[in-house]
């Protein structure tokens, strides 16, 4: 997400009550946002227009969005220095919005030896608990392992309830879990730093999809794939049309070349539903 001047003053106008065309603001964060619903939409004669209806509610669905963003004000007031800086001249490290927490959860049901800083780092938290590493540059992982990316946070908490889903979906190979929460691209620089092979588990929806092509498999190539469960055509069958209307517009024109995914795609549009991952938590 590039964050500037002009993005910013847009999301305080929002957060204020005023309506702004949806062509001002573009990106996946936003359909995540109207999925949420922080964000609304409605038609204003050829024009689509965007609202938050609840100012607090729409700011933290912002901070989940992007940790910089937790104070709108603040950050529009720059955004050069570290907390450390700011706090040795002035004694107050929170004059500026900064990421004080870089980094991306990690989490796994199996024992995975790693290394962080050159030292080795097991990877195994206790079920209800996951880990988070922060020191992202230097995290470093068997390149046996396969790295899968859980977009829900409830589904990365409840990897465990998922394992046979996994299993056959994925392989017999170590499974190291990672999620975006809270989103940067520091998962996707770290992504790019290792030749591991990484798996993309979202819900199923153009939405998603569009997640996995356009911030992921873009960087990864043939390194990257999405994960579809074998049962996912009855699934859809029964899953939300709602969902499928409220992003037909923006996506309707989405198209691949990689013959899985443009499958799903396909069935997507033909049932016009969608199903969320949630769903596979057993």
């Amino acid at each position: 997400m590039k964050i500037s001047k002009t993005l910013i003053e847009k999301l305080i106008r929002l957060r204020d009550g005023e309506w702004l065309p949806a062509s001002q603001l573009k990106g996946c964060w936003v359909d995540a946002l109207l999925s949420e619903g922080a964000l609304t939409s409605k038609s204003q004669g050829s024009r689509r227009m965007l609202h938050a209806p609840d100012g607090v509610a729409f700011c933290r669905a912002l901070a989940t969005v992007d940790d910089r963003l937790a104070d709108l004000d603040v950050f529009l007031q720059s955004n050069d220095f570290t907390r450390a800086d700011l706090a040795s001249q002035t004694g107050n490290s929170k004059l500026i919005a900064v990421r004080s927490c870089p980094g991306f959860p990690v989490n796994s049901y199996q024992s995975i030896a790693c290394e962080l800083n050159g030292e080795e780092f097991i990877v195994n938290p206790q079920e209800g608990s996951f880990l988070f590493v922060a020191d992202w540059q230097h995290f470093n992982v068997p390149e046996d392992v396969v790295v899968v990316g859980v977009e829900n946070m409830e589904n990365f908490r409840m990897i465990r309830r998922q394992q046979a889903l996994f299993e056959k979906s994925v392989g017999n190979e170590p499974l190291l879990f990672v999620s975006r929460y809270p989103q940067s691209s520091d998962l996707r620089r770290w992504l790019q730093t290792i030749p591991n092979r990484y798996v993309h588990f979202g819900d199923f929806d153009l939405a998603g999809i569009n997640i996995f092509l356009t911030e992921f498999n873009v960087h990864l190539r043939h390194r990257s794939s999405f994960l579809i469960p074998d049962d996912i055509e009855l699934r859809l069958q029964n899953g939300s049309a709602e969902r499928y209307q409220a992003q037909y517009q923006r996506f309707n024109t989405l198209h691949t070349g990689i013959s899985s995914v443009q499958r799903l795609i396909d069935m997507i549009n033909t049932f016009h539903r969608c199903y969320d991952q949630e769903g596979y938590i057993e």
